[in-house]
């Protein structure tokens, strides 16, 4: 399976927002980037992925899962873009800073590192371990 990392702004859908939509979680929109698209048409229903915290308080938060793929967005009036759904799984026990991340040596290929306008990630096995123990998150 996958890893991933959403990126949201906490003023605009905060980590305490999503665990607020329960179970039945709540679509991943407003996506408007062709990289980010192509990321969110690759994931599957129960893949993993971080939340993170952008501009206000730059850390990964949570845990989420896809629960439904890949469809269209029905904000996008172009057409051209989608959506998956996601639910809150877990808070990361300790949340765990961008500077955090950043000094790792093992993690400066990471695409929050090398590229970090890009609002869906992808995550290797590798960076999702590491950053699961540096947050203590059982894996």
């Amino acid at each position: 399976m996958a890893h991933w990392l959403f990126k949201s702004e906490p003023s605009t859908w905060s980590w305490e927002q999503q665990v607020a939509a329960g179970e039945a979680g709540t679509f991943w929109n407003g996506v408007r980037n062709h990289l980010a698209k192509n990321q969110m048409q690759a994931m599957r229903v129960g893949e993993r992925g971080f939340f993170y915290h952008s501009n206000e308080g730059k850390a990964v938060v949570g845990i989420v899962e896809v629960i439904k793929p890949y469809y269209p967005d029905h904000t996008d009036e172009t057409g051209r873009f989608g959506m998956v759904d996601v639910r809150a799984v877990a808070p990361m026990p300790r949340p765990v800073p961008l500077d955090a991340i950043k000094a790792e040596d093992a993690l400066k290929g990471m695409m929050l590192v090398v590229n970090t306008r890009l609002s869906v990630q992808p995550v290797t096995e590798d960076e999702w371990a590491l950053v699961c123990a540096m947050g203590g998150y059982g894996l």
